[in-house]
């Protein structure tokens, strides 16, 4: 029984049949360009909610009396959130209408950072950050949206150019929470968050095309339709494998660089440290770049090419616990190669089951940000055993674990 084509619909006490959900494509249709502006913008703010907190970790532990380095599980808590909710709900937007799906997400995740601004306990802002990750996963369901409505010859680079907000969104969110906080404190970035995010609600059901429901929403079923894909797509399998190190190792970087800039030798404050985020968005044009050549046909020799991209990088990050110039370039350097990475990613993914793109989504994007949430781990905790050596020897273990892969992958298939 293949899940991923048809559902499960119960017709009477003890029977079930299979009824086959329409699999044709929505309609394609092309996206102007203040529509994939506006999509841009909305995943690049749902991803920035995740990334608020790292620039902040030091206050917000002194406010809530932790240590910094245990104050850096937040990021994973934000992340495993995240992660949850591109498995447990962005399948839905295969079914359901995508629109409505935003506008709850939304209103939910206003609510949650709203919650964390008020947070009076080092749990109950943990609980927010779980929260916000969860419905911080509406950029998937924006991304999923383009991926359908995007024309054939112009999805990858549509899907290239929303994934360039998503990431600068990541990137610039350590450098505005960073001046925020230091200008009018950390719960005030909270709070403007909430109020930026319901502005996007408003605007999002303006430009958006209600959709029709595209058959009964039968969770379980939904879900192990996702565990169906898994099974049937190799490339899914492999490229989610792919994210989730190259993600990961972007993590190590992006959470351990506040306890190098924070601590001794550099004693940056939050906002100096929030500004090395423009050095991660100056690279943000890689994403674009590489949804055009993987439309191209490049994707492998991509692939390859950015992963070495990643490992230089750590080679010249290992030299910044003395010098800030190694952390420019390196961490420049890491993050074109990590933004290109996964647009090249996607041009693959969304070729394999046009029927199933938000299912899609969610499998490579759990992937990915298990990846995030392991790598903020790992930096946490090599940085605490290791220190800045420690923490740049595990970062750059992941993409050379990802070239190996690569490398034994394409002598077995090489095109």
């Amino acid at each position: 029984m293949n899940l991923i084509t048809e559902i499960e619909r119960p017709v009477g006490a003890g029977q079930v049949r299979l009824n086959a959900v329409s699999t044709r494509p929505e309609f394609a249709v092309p996206l102007d360009s203040r529509r994939i502006l506006l999509f841009a913008i909305t995943a690049g703010v749902m991803m920035a909610n995740l990334y608020y907190v790292q620039p902040l970790l030091a206050i917000v532990a002194a406010t809530f009396g932790r240590e910094t380095t245990t104050a850096g599980y937040l990021v994973t808590f934000t992340q495993a959130g995240y992660a949850l909710g591109v498995f447990l709900i962005v399948p839905m937007g295969d079914v359901l209408d995508r629109r409505k799906m935003l506008s709850l997400m939304l209103v939910v995740n206003a609510g949650a950072l709203i919650v964390a601004a008020l947070s009076e306990s080092f749990a109950m802002f943990a609980a927010a950050s779980l929260m916000i990750g969860i419905t911080s996963s509406a950029a998937m369901v924006v991304i999923s949206y383009v991926a359908v409505r995007a024309t054939d010859a112009e999805r990858g680079q549509r899907v290239g150019q929303v994934m360039t907000g998503l990431i600068l969104g990541i990137l610039l969110a350590r450098t505005i929470s960073g001046l925020i906080g230091h200008l009018l404190g950390w719960r005030s970035m909270y709070v403007i968050a909430a109020g930026v995010v319901m502005a996007l609600l408003l605007a999002l059901r303006a430009a958006m095309i209600r959709e029709q429901v595209r058959g009964p929403l039968h969770y379980l079923q939904l879900l192990l339709s996702v565990i169906d894909l898994v099974k049937s797509e190799p490339q899914l399998r492999l490229r989610s494998f792919y994210s989730m190190l190259g993600l990961g190792t972007f993590s190590v970087l992006w959470t351990g660089l506040t306890f190098l800039l924070s601590g001794a030798h550099y004693h940056y404050s939050e906002a100096t440290i929030g500004l090395f985020g423009l050095v991660g968005a100056a690279g943000a044009a890689s994403a674009n770049l590489a949804g055009r050549l993987g439309d191209r046909g490049h994707a492998q020799r991509m692939t390859a090419l950015l992963a070495i991209i990643l490992l230089l990088s750590w080679g010249m990050l290992a030299f910044g616990q003395r010098s800030v110039g190694w952390i420019v370039v390196g961490a420049f350097l890491l993050d074109v190669g990590m933004q290109g990475l996964q647009v090249t990613h996607q041009t693959v993914i969304y070729k394999l089951a046009p029927h199933a793109r938000s299912r899609v989504t969610a499998v490579f994007t759990t992937s990915a940000f298990f990846g995030a949430s392991m790598g903020s781990a790992i930096a946490t905790k090599s940085f605490a055993l290791g220190g800045w050596t420690g923490l740049s020897m595990a970062g750059a273990a992941l993409p050379a674990i990802l070239l190996i892969v690569w490398g034994i992958n394409h002598v077995r298939r090489p095109t």
